[in-house]
């Protein structure tokens, strides 16, 4: 039977957010057994907001969680990285409103989770399996999500930028593949889109250290990780929202210029119609690849 997982120790980086520019720390500490993921504002005694579609706040250029009126934004780096590594519980302490963007990517975050080591725990994992379909759309934005033995996501973007255009990229969960071919992808923005960002209360933390900024027909920072970065930095965010969902999850998403806020919508209306999906465990025997967590670092590529 597979079990659930945290991590050996309590591991912590230091950064600025993304959106406010402010000085953050963050510590990633073990939890037991079914706690799930939580956030925790040390600044503000202690109070704890669980990572889930029901405390789902603000969704614009970031995920943000609030609960009785504490905040904790940009959420979706680590919570990809828990999810790529195959955490189930964790504590994550802060002491400010909103993650650290780091280099811009989940790796960081996975170095920072292999570095603290991984613990099974024996209480079996509990998957949400997908058992119809559930499709979203908006204009000529869409997400849906199919019955499923593993976890994929295929993500399309379509940008008018000489250095994008219409990308599309598949990905299986189920093999360790988010270390090397997810994780290093960095958020992405444009530099003529900066100021009018600015003046909206947004960004005042980007610099070409943790984004990979782009000018009208090319890249300030080059180089690129990935000749799609774009695109894979989209499925990134995916599975740090669809982490909301507070259990791995065994279903086939398509999205299509999608976005956090048709991400979250997905969460909220899977979490609101059990006939939509059911629990279920998994034998080790026949899905050893499912842990993520045994396969060793991968570099950036």
């Amino acid at each position: 039977m597979i079990v659930e997982q945290t991590i050996r120790t309590a591991v912590e980086c230091r950064g600025i957010g993304l959106h406010s520019g402010a000085p953050v720390s963050l510590k990633i500490l073990p939890a037991p057994a079914g706690s799930g993921i939580k956030f925790r504002r040390t600044d503000l005694d202690g109070f704890e907001v669980e990572a889930t579609g029901r405390n789902v706040a603000r969704v614009s250029y970031a995920t943000s969680l609030m609960k009785k009126g504490v905040l904790i934004s940009t959420t979706e780096h680590l919570l990809s990285a828990l999810i790529g590594c195959g955490v189930d519980n964790a504590m994550v302490e802060l002491d400010n409103l909103e993650l650290p963007i780091l280099d811009g990517s989940a790796q960081p975050f996975v170095e920072a989770i292999h570095r603290a080591g991984i613990r099974r725990q024996r209480r079996p994992r509990t998957y949400l399996r997908i058992r119809r379909d559930l499709e979203l759309r908006e204009g000529n934005k869409f997400i849906s999500i199919h019955p499923s033995e593993n976890y994929s996501v295929s993500y399309s973007i379509d940008f008018p930028h000489p250095l994008i255009g219409k990308e599309t990229f598949t990905v299986s969960l189920s093999d360790g593949a988010f270390l090397d071919q997810i994780a290093p992808a960095r958020t992405f923005g444009f530099l003529h889109e900066a100021e009018a960002m600015r003046r909206q209360g947004l960004i005042r933390g980007a610099s070409e250290s943790n984004a990979v900024v782009l000018t009208r027909d090319g890249v300030l920072n080059p180089p690129l990780r990935f000749r799609d970065e774009f695109v894979r930095h989209k499925v990134l965010d995916l599975i740090g929202d669809l982490a909301l969902l507070g259990r791995q999850v065994l279903g086939a998403v398509v999205a299509d210029r999608a976005g956090h806020a048709m991400h979250t919508a997905l969460v909220s209306r899977i979490m609101r119609d059990g006939s939509l999906w059911e629990e279920t465990t998994l034998d080790d025997a026949a899905n050893q690849k499912s842990d993520s967590a045994e396969i060793a670092m991968q570099p950036v590529v």
